[in-house]
C-alpha cells in the first residue's frame, strides 16, 4: 500500500473548517473566535517545528538530543498542568508537584516500554521513544490536571468538614480520604472511558495513524492495545502520584489544614 502524501493544497482545504468554525463564532457571539483561530496557528507551527525536529534526529541519533527534547516536553507538560488548575498551589509547588509525578510514572512506563516490551536496540531510538513519551506525556497531563483541580478545589468547598474530622481527632489522611479517592477517580476516567469504547466508537489515533501509512490492521491493533495499556498505567500512577503529594501539602506537620498554601489561578 502507498502512502498518499498531502500537498499545502490538502491542509488548505482541511484549514477552511477552522475558518468556517471561526465564522460561526463571530456570528453567535460565542466569544471563541480568537481561541479558534490561535489554537489552529499553533497546531500548524508546532506540529512542523517538531516534524523538523524528529527529521534531525532521526538522522543523528543521540541519547543527549533524546533527553534534551524529553525534558523540554516534560517541562511544556508541567507548566499546562499547572494553568490549568483553579486553585494551585503557590510556589515551587505549583508547578512541581504535576511534573514530579508526570516524570516518574511516564519516563519510567516509557523505559519499560523500549527495553522490556518492544526491545528496540538502541532503547533510545527517536522513532519510538519520542512519540511513545510524548502520549504518555499528554494522556498522563490531562489526567494529573483533573485529579489535582478536583483535589483542590474540593478541599477549599469541603474545608468546614475536613477541619472538623480533624478536631475529632483524625489523621490528615483520614480527614482528606474521600475527596483524595474522588479526584484519583476523576483523572482517570477520560482514559478509562477511551478504552471502553476503543474499536467501537473510535479508532485511536495511532491505530488510525499506522493503518493509514500502510502498516497491517493487526499490527496496527497489537500496538495500539500497547499504548493503550502503557497510557492507563501512566495516567493512574501519576495521577495517584500528584493527587497524594497534593494531599499532603494541604497539611502541615502539625496535621492542620493549609488552605493558605493554594492561590486562585485569577
Amino acid at each position: 500500500m502507498n502512502i498518499i502524501s498531502l500537498t499545502p493544497s490538502d491542509l488548505s482545504i482541511a484549514a477552511l473548517l477552522i475558518v468556517a468554525l471561526s465564522f460561526l463564532s463571530i456570528r453567535m457571539n460565542l466569544g471563541m473566535t480568537r481561541q479558534i483561530i490561535v489554537a489552529g496557528l499553533r497546531t500548524t507551527i508546532q506540529l512542523l517545528l517538531i516534524g523538523f525536529v524528529l527529521k534531525t534526529l532521526f538522522s543523528h541519533v543521540h541519547i543527549g538530543w533524546i533527553t534534551l527534547i524529553s525534558f523540554f516536553m516534560l517541562m511544556v507538560a508541567g507548566r499546562e498542568v499547572m494553568i490549568r488548575q483553579k486553585r494551585r498551589f503557590s510556589g515551587w509547588w505549583g508547578f512541581g508537584v504535576g511534573t514530579l509525578s508526570m516524570s516518574v510514572s511516564s519516563f519510567s512506563i516509557t523505559i519499560l516500554a523500549l527495553t522490556v516490551i518492544i526491545n528496540i536496540r538502541p532503547w533510545y531510538e527517536p522513532q519510538y521513544a519520542v512519540p511513545l513519551l510524548g502520549m504518555l506525556l499528554g494522556n498522563t497531563m490531562s489526567g494529573i490536571s483533573i485529579g489535582l483541580d478536583r483535589l483542590t478545589q474540593t478541599a477549599y468547598d469541603q474545608r468546614a468538614i475536613i477541619e472538623a474530622r480533624l478536631m475529632l481527632g483524625h489523621e490528615w489522611t483520614r480527614a482528606i480520604e474521600n475527596i483524595r479517592k474522588e479526584s484519583i477517580k476523576s483523572g482517570m476516567i477520560p482514559i478509562i472511558n477511551s478504552m471502553t469504547v476503543a474499536g467501537l466508537v473510535s479508532l485511536p489515533g495511532m491505530m488510525t495513524g499506522q493503518i493509514l501509512g500502510g502498516n497491517p490492521p493487526m499490527e496496527a491493533v497489537k500496538y495500539q492495545i500497547l499504548i493503550m495499556f502503557l497510557i492507563a498505567g501512566g495516567t493512574g500512577f501519576g495521577t495517584m502520584a500528584a493527587v497524594w503529594l497534593g494531599s499532603r501539602r494541604l497539611f502541615d506537620e502539625r496535621q492542620r489544614l493549609r488552605l493558605d498554601r493554594l492561590k486562585n489561578a485569577n
